[in-house]
């Protein structure tokens, strides 16, 4: 979702993984095996690059 975005990982550390948009803005995601982004996340996600919820589902 987010490569569609033009993010791109620039890191992994364990389970999280960091990405970058050109513009500068960054987002830590979780991958966890078998188990879903809560909501709560999703939220976070979208503020920290600067998009609705609604924008960021639409992306994919």
């Amino acid at each position: 979702m987010l490569v569609s975005l033009g993010f791109h990982e620039v890191r992994q550390r364990g389970s999280h993984k960091q990405f970058r948009h050109p513009d500068g803005r960054t987002t830590t995601v979780p991958f966890h095996a078998g188990r879903d982004i809560s909501p709560i996340l999703l939220r976070q996600i979208a503020k920290d690059i600067g998009l609705t919820v609604e924008q960021l589902l639409t992306a994919r």
